[in-house]
Order: structure tokens, then sequence, then C-alpha cells
């Protein structure tokens, strides 16, 4: 079917009408956002300014962190913007790479938590073999691979957007663009593109959350045979892992995971993955973990010394 498109911009009803609320999700946002920066540069500039850069783990968290700002950056200022304005828009383009930029880098972000979940797994399930597994070689592969698997999902999540029959109504019940409330948009019949995108997102989220419960499933029934103080510190980092995983894919795999339709409840839920879980990100691998506190003391204390 051909494609026909009379919309050059969009209206986005946001989270709320009330302007008490718009103001206080304004502050609550910004400093959400300020802390979300500032904990991951944080987390960059002492990872790349300590010995830690050259252990995996670390090295991965490094463009975590990358992805926390990048994808967050997608989504918080404009909504930050929008909760001063009145009548809140965005453009046809800028919906559009909107929709790219947050499978882009939010797919990133799924399969650099799955590559920690394997490092995890072979730092403790096979720690004589852990050096020869993850070289650096095979660490740069693994990073290039998530990269890779990122365009993979998001360029026909791009595909569908920009093919839909958009020729009337305008207004997003949401406060970011994403596909399925321009399904809702779309002036035909959208059944196709809406089993396209459940095949592609929630299968993405669903295998990679399937792979991550598995692996630490494996790494829990592994800690058992090691001494009370390798548990502990094991188990202090795989939690940080898992309270991000939760944060993260709970709210995905209700998003995505389902007919392609949307409730009201979505904005609330989509706030969790595009910014409660990218914040709590430095926090979790920070306060939990004692080689990231020593190194943020060495590098902070050293530079203001």
């Amino acid at each position: 079917m051909e494609n026909q498109r009379n919309v050059s911009e969009f209206i986005l009803l946001g989270l709320s009408d009330e302007r008490s609320t718009q103001t206080l999700c304004f502050v609550l946002f910004l400093l959400c956002y300020i802390a979300l920066l500032l904990g991951n540069l944080l987390i960059l500039i002492s990872i790349q300014c300590s010995p830690l850069f050259h252990q995996p783990m670390y090295y991965f968290l490094c463009h975590l962190s990358s992805m926390d700002i990048c994808y967050t950056s997608c989504v918080t200022p404009k909504l930050i913007g929008d909760l001063l304005m009145k009548r809140k828009t965005i453009s046809y383009g800028n919906c559009m790479f909107q929709v790219f930029a947050i499978h882009f880098f939010g797919s990133i972000e799924v399969f650099i938590l799955t590559i920690m979940a394997f490092d995890r797994y072979v730092a403790i399930c096979r720690p004589l073999h852990y050096l020869i597994i993850m070289s650096k070689a095979r660490c740069h592969l693994l990073v290039l691979a998530a990269w890779a698997g990122g365009a993979v999902h998001s360029f026909p999540q791009l595909f569908i957007a920009i093919q839909l029959p958009l020729c009337g109504p305008n207004k997003i019940d949401h406060y970011f663009c994403d596909i399925f409330p321009l399904l809702k948009l779309a002036c035909s019949d959208t059944t196709t593109a809406g089993v396209l995108v459940v095949a592609n997102s929630g299968m993405v989220t669903l295998v990679t959350f399937v792979v991550l419960f598995v692996s630490y499933v494996i790494i829990l029934c592994t800690l058992r045979h090691h001494s009370a103080e390798g548990r502990r510190k094991a188990l202090s980092t795989c939690g940080s892992h898992v309270t991000v995983i939760v944060l993260f894919f709970g709210p995905s795999i209700f998003i995505y995971l389902r007919p392609p339709t949307t409730f009201p409840e979505d904005k609330v839920f989509a706030l969790f993955y595009t910014i409660i879980a990218p914040m709590f990100n430095p926090l979790v691998y920070t306060l939990r973990n004692t080689e990231m506190k020593n190194a943020i003391r060495k590098v902070w204390c050293q530079t203001h010394s």
C-alpha cells in the first residue's frame, strides 16, 4: 500500500494536564536527569582513570554508562522541556528519529547487560579460563556485536514507523514517540505491522531476559560451592546486575510483549526503563561495589589533593 502522510508534526499529550503535577514532575525529572548524567560521568571518568578499565566487567560498565546517557537523552530533555510548555509538539522528522534512537540505544543497553551477565558467569563458573575466554579482543568483539544487534533491531522499527499511513489524528497519548502509539494513529489496518513490532521488540526483550535469568540461576547454583567470602563478593556484584535487570525488563516486557495496543498506564511503566532504571545504574554499580568505590576514592581524592 502506498504510504500516505498528511502529518507534519505531532502533539504529545504528556503525563498529565494538571499544572501542579507538571511542575512537580519537572522538578523531579530534572533532578533525576542531573543525577543520571553526573552518576554515569562519575563512573566513566573513574574507570577510565583507574586500572579497572582493563578488567572486562568495568570495560562493559563503561559502555553501559555511555548507553545510559545516550538512551535517556533521547527522551528526558524533551520531556523536561515539554513540562514547561502549554502545547507539546514534535516534528515528524524528530519523532521518527526518536523512535529509531530509543530502540537503537535501548537495545544496545539490553545486549550489554546480557554480555555483563555472561562475563559474571565465566568469572564465577569458569574462573581458571576467565582470562582466556574474556580476552581483550573478545571483549571488543562482544561490544561490536551489541552495536550490530542494536542496528538490526532498530532499523526495522524505523522502517515500520515511516511506512505508517498518517493522514488524520496527530495526538500521541505519550511523552515521547514510540511505535505502539504511532500504530494507533494510522488510518489503515496495522495488524501486520503490529505483529512485526511484537515479534521484534517483544522477542528481543523476552529472549534476553530469559538468557539473563538462566545465567544468574546457574551462577547462584555454582556459588553454593564457594567460600563464604567468595559468595558474599559474587552476590554483591550479581545483586547489582539483577536490580538493574528487574527495573529495566519488568516494564519493558509489559509494554512490548503483548498485542499491539496502548493503555494509559504505559506512560508510567515507560518511566522505569527510560529514566528510573538508567538513573539507578550508577547507584547500584557504585554503592554495592567495593572495587568501584575504591577507584572513585583514589581518582577523585588524588585529583583534589
